[in-house]
């Protein structure tokens, strides 16, 4: 740089030599003039020579950048090494379409650039229709991106149910009443059109397994789930579980199925212990209400009894009061 600045000395005593000796204001002027464009194109050449091999890497690649996008990247605060070697890689996978522009405005948003253009080139790779505005938003909205192609391009498998909420088994009941005990594997890929806004994967296994009991419920017996577990998967892949979801159900299978108690039966014996229970109760409010009602007519008898006794003990005073009055005589023959 020493060359820069003896240029910039001796333009600046030019200056001061053609002012000593008193020139026109339209000479100092163009001087001055002639100065800033010198500044300038000392400022821009400091520029390119700093990133001199940046831009001849992109001009060798025909990633298309000029060497005035590179400098105005660096005085924007902009990598322009994650620039040009994100656009290196989109050109050399075949990506033309993406601008610099748009590139730039991802990184400054806080994207991650890298990541966005390995997805779209394993989407572009493996045919799959992702562009860059859905790769950006997907990954501003913190998805990762190139996960979900990857899950596009080979499908994972869930556990259903999930082993770490604490269950190892999903259970329903037949209309026989015998329990029966499931575990499923489900395989998805990413619906990529749906992954802004879309459940996620607990979404998936919740569905999953509400579709599986009710399933069984709706078997007649179990011996039918058991001869044919794919009725249960045939039954949920028809309930569309993976609507308004991130992800696509390619398939349910049945891992395992075991018999669980006869839940019938239990119900039934409990049921009918509650009948005993209800007519012991009702038999002991009987015999209750009967006792109580044996000693009302104890006491109605004791009652009467005692209504007797005063009556017998009118009789005597009644005879008195007859004699006394003289309408109880005697007869002839000696009766009353």
């Amino acid at each position: 740089m020493r060359w820069a600045v003896e240029s910039s000395d001796l333009l600046r005593q030019a200056i001061l030599a053609q002012a000593n000796n008193r020139s026109s204001p339209g000479q100092m002027a163009f001087l001055v003039v002639i100065g800033i464009i010198v500044l300038v194109g000392l400022l821009f050449l400091f520029f390119f020579v700093r990133y001199f091999k940046l831009w001849l890497r992109a001009f060798v690649t025909r990633a298309r950048i000029s060497p005035l996008a590179i400098v105005v990247m660096g005085l924007r605060k902009v990598n322009p090494t994650a620039i040009v070697d994100a656009k290196i890689s989109a050109v050399q996978a075949g990506l033309q379409e993406i601008s610099t522009a748009a590139m730039e405005a991802h990184f400054l948003a806080g994207g991650n650039l890298q990541r966005c253009i390995r997805a779209l080139i394993a989407a572009h790779r493996a045919r799959i229709s992702l562009d860059w505005d859905t790769a950006a938003a997907i990954d501003l909205a913190g998805r990762d991106v190139l996960d979900a192609v990857r899950t596009s391009v080979d499908p994972k498998v869930i556990d259903c149910p999930d082993p770490r909420l604490g269950r190892s088994t999903l259970d329903g009941v037949a209309k026989n009443g015998i329990q029966l005990k499931a575990r499923a594997r489900v395989t998805v890929r990413t619906n990529l059109s749906q992954l802004i806004g879309g459940a996620t994967e607990d979404t998936i296994i919740a569905r999953v397994g509400e579709g599986i009991v009710s399933a069984i419920g709706s078997c007649q017996t179990h011996s039918e789930v058991l001869a044919n577990p794919m009725l249960i998967a045939r039954a949920v892949l028809e309930k569309g579980l993976d609507s308004q979801t991130a992800y696509e159900i390619v398939s349910i299978d049945i891992a395992d199925i075991d018999v669980g108690d006869n839940v019938g039966a239990r119900l039934q014996a409990d049921q009918a212990e509650a009948d005993v229970r209800v007519a012991r109760a009702k038999a002991e409010q009987r015999r209750a209400e009967a006792v109580a009602k044996e000693q009302a007519m104890r006491a109605l008898t004791q009652e009467n009894r005692a209504k007797v006794v005063l009556a017998e003990a009118e009789i005597p005073k009644a005879m008195a009061d007859a004699f006394k009055h003289g309408s109880l005589r005697l007869n002839g023959d000696g009766k009353h």
